[in-house]
């Protein structure tokens, strides 16, 4: 799958915000359009969803088989060896996408950078590093190995984990929150009785959250 390419939900009527959201491991720009479908937002807001696809690139982790992949991982513990130039590189394509819709005519203050899992960590690090400040971040099942680069101006996050996630502890999740409280970016944070998923609840949230953050 082409590096450079997404899938693309353009809104009923005028172009009025962005919701730029990266899936996780293994997945593709397909990946949450159901999510997008029941969430059911009002065409109203004008939302002009962006889903990129990751490179193909061989996972250390998984014997070196290649998948769909925002960056490398060597080892089940996330904080070994972390590909940090990997993540630079995905980190700076999401700027890049984020710059294009600014270009487009779209202030940042109604962009949503969001991401699952290896997408969360991208849409953070690409929040902390912006130049301009996005609407906010949605990180779902996440953690935050990447935290060069962080530029002035604080950034409302919304975090929620599974408590029984095997995949990314939910004590990485609550680590990234630390972090991010006292560097002084607002967190919304909730867990759900959930493995490395999403749930019914979490979509609801979801809703609530860009109904606020894109009302006209």
């Amino acid at each position: 799958m082409s590096e450079q390419s997404a899938v693309l939900v353009e809104p009923q009527g005028d172009h009025k915000a962005s919701v730029i959201w990266l899936h996780g491991l293994g997945a593709d720009g397909n990946d949450f359009l159901p999510v997008v479908e029941q969430m059911a937002l009002p065409d109203a807001l004008g939302i002009r969803w962006i889903f990129p696809n990751a490179p193909d690139m061989a996972v250390t982790v998984n014997n070196g088989y290649v998948m769909p992949a925002w960056y490398d991982i060597a080892h089940p513990d996330l904080n070994a060896q972390p590909d940090l130039e990997g993540m630079r590189a995905s980190r700076d394509r999401l700027l890049g996408l984020m710059l294009g819709e600014m270009k487009a005519g779209v202030p940042a203050e109604r962009i949503v950078l969001a991401g699952f899992s290896q997408g969360g960590v991208i849409a953070l690090a690409a929040a902390l590093a912006a130049p301009v400040k996005p609407a906010g971040v949605i990180a779902l099942s996440t953690y935050l190995p990447l935290r060069d680069a962080a530029q002035p101006g604080a950034v409302p996050v919304f975090m929620a984990h599974g408590e029984i996630d095997n995949i990314v502890p939910l004590s990485a999740a609550e680590d990234a929150r630390d972090y991010l409280e006292a560097q002084g970016h607002p967190v919304t944070w909730a867990r759900y009785p959930m493995p490395h998923t999403v749930c019914a609840e979490e979509i609801d949230a979801l809703k609530t959250l860009l109904l606020a953050r894109l009302a006209a």
